[in-house]
């Protein structure tokens, strides 16, 4: 009997303290629900070698707006408008789009924008210190781990671990408040002459 007790006054307590997590982590995400940023990306292998890096814009806005511009080395971009997932290549000169339910399911890194709570339901949320780690409950995501880290509620980290083994961190700076001129990056329309694969289920969600 009190080894039935003490192990559900443990399930009890992890269940709390990962509640806590969750909801601490929606406070400093709620905290800057608007905000643009400079990054620098690297990318490391399953060995720690370095095999990528560059530098572009970020910016997020809730809900679901989000926005993610690597300009060097290479040129790519994705864009989430509110409904749907833009990926474009504009060195292949192809388009790829989402529904935005299709994208959440696959990075956890949607959640920065998304409040939806059956969709943070399909997550499990870990305190680190200053950062906060999202893994994925199913285990077909093609993102392992997300890890996101603050400086008080200022969002200054991302680092994501893909099932490949492959590690890509992302050191913001130069956090700004979005302005209205500033919603225009979180619409995209294919330019003239590229490819797209239209992945969205006919119904459009």
């Amino acid at each position: 009997m009190k080894k039935l007790l003490l192990s559900a006054l443990l399930l009890t307590c992890m269940q709390a303290q990962a509640q806590t997590a969750e909801q601490t982590l929606k406070v400093k995400l709620d905290a800057n629900p608007a905000l643009k940023a400079s990054f620098t990306q690297t990318v490391t292998d399953i060995n720690g070698k370095q095999i990528q890096s560059g530098s572009g814009t970020l910016a997020l806005s809730q809900p679901n707006r989000f926005y993610w511009h690597l300009t060097q080395p290479d040129e790519s971009l994705i864009v989430a408008d509110g409904k749907d997932v833009w990926i474009y290549n504009p060195f292949a000169e192809e388009v790829s789009v989402l529904g935005l339910r299709d994208a959440i399911a696959a990075s956890p890194i949607t959640l920065l924008v998304h409040r939806d709570k059956s969709t943070w339901a399909k997550f499990t949320i870990r305190a680190k210190g200053k950062c906060f780690d999202i893994l994925p409950k199913a285990a077909d995501t093609g993102i392992q781990q997300v890890e996101v880290c603050f400086d008080g509620n200022t969002l200054t980290r991302l680092s994501l671990d893909d099932t490949q083994g492959n590690n890509s961190v992302f050191e913001l700076s130069n956090q700004q408040s979005l302005t209205n001129e500033d919603n225009t990056l979180f619409s995209f329309t294919p330019p003239e002459g590229v490819s797209v694969d239209d992945q969205r289920p006919h119904n459009g969600q």
